[in-house]
């Protein structure tokens, strides 16, 4: 018994309640047939034992008579009372836990206004929470995780992302942009095509390793499907090229100091060269978003029309520049930011 509880210990709770019942009636009914064969009753008779024996009432008008009857109820109490009484902890602990989190008034709240939407666990996962939480942006996260071992912040969505009651749970259409990626490229697709049919016109992003699976993102309208090991390989082989471009990179991602930011253009600056904004605009324009498209703009000149957007390079605000620094400090250099998290909020590095 034992034994079988903890090879369902990392499942899923409603798994593990499911799980306990088929067992404890597969026991009661294997039970109920060896007792009707051993004791010549009926199998009707034999059932209403197993069931009254599994639930310790025990009326004693039905008793084995023999020692192989003996030897099935035995088997029948050590199997299917632990069983029940399994589930019955599960619920109740459950229940209790829930009611805890409402007297101490813990409960996550669904964020007031637009939020990023994550879907799926994956290695990377946790750094990206500790990013966007440090930026201020409130995130939704729908996942099969412990929401207790999840940033403090991030409002949970409990469950299967390849399930679409999961995702209709993490109401897609309120976020403003959504991330996916799983245990394998086919968890990621078939996320992908949920979220899509859900929330058509969300920005998604989808983090795959297969060729074949970014194809079939494209087809479904995702264009934003990237490998995550490919696109360190590309930063690091640039780095290694261009030493300079690498520390760009790293100073603009790791500082604190500095923040990329998607703003709108000026109304004057509607129907201008982007060459001109960049001259006459305050900061570092990195480049002009057209069509959900971003573009440097260094092999032509693009007009900025109405809708487009700018990416840019500014200073960040205070408070994150102290998050930033912190969070260093909290984890010096050669450490993974996943094996620096304190106590009180860390971070589930896999699903």
């Amino acid at each position: 018994m034992i034994v079988l509880l903890v090879r369902v210990f990392g499942e899923r709770h409603r798994r593990h309640v499911a799980f306990l019942l088929l067992a404890a009636v597969a026991c009661m009914l294997a039970g109920a047939g060896l007792f009707a064969l051993s004791q010549n009753v009926p199998f009707t008779t034999a059932l209403y034992w197993a069931i009254t024996t599994a639930t310790t009432v025990g009326y004693g008008d039905v008793t084995p008579h023999n020692g192989a009857g003996r030897v099935i109820a035995s088997a029948v109490m050590l199997t299917t009372i632990p069983l029940l009484a399994a589930v019955f902890a599960l619920v109740t602990g459950g229940a209790a836990v829930a009611g805890i989190r409402r007297i101490l008034n813990v409960e996550d709240r669904f964020p007031a206004g637009t939020y990023r939407l994550i879907l799926g666990m994956s290695p990377t996962v946790p750094a990206i929470l500790e990013e966007l939480a440090v930026a201020g942006i409130p995130v939704v996260l729908a996942a099969d995780v412990d929401p207790g071992r999840v940033r403090r912040g991030v409002h949970v969505v409990r469950g299967d992302p390849t399930e679409p009651a999961t995702v209709r749970s993490a109401r897609p259409e309120g976020a403003e942009q959504a991330l996916v990626t799983g245990a394998s490229d086919g968890d990621v697709l078939v996320s992908a095509v949920i979220l899509r049919k859900q929330a058509p016109g969300l920005q998604i992003t989808a983090l795959v390793s297969s060729a074949s699976v970014r194809e079939a993102l494209r087809e479904i309208g995702i264009q934003r499907a990237v490998a995550a090991e490919e696109l360190l390989a590309r930063t690091v082989a640039t780095t290694l090229e261009t030493p300079h471009a690498g520390e760009m990179v790293a100073q603009l991602v790791e500082s604190g100091r500095d923040i990329l930011a998607e703003v709108d253009p000026e109304p004057a600056a509607i129907g201008q060269p982007l060459s001109v904004v960049r001259g006459e605009r305050a900061g570092l324009v990195l480049g002009l978003v057209h069509a959900g498209r971003f573009t440097l703009g260094i092999g032509d000149d693009p007009v900025i029309a109405a809708g487009d957007r700018l990416l840019i390079a500014e200073a960040a605000p205070p408070e994150r520049r102290r998050a930033a620094r912190l969070r260093h400090r909290s984890c010096p250099a050669g450490r993974l930011a996943e094996e620096c998290v304190q106590p009180g909020r860390e971070l589930l590095s896999s699903g």
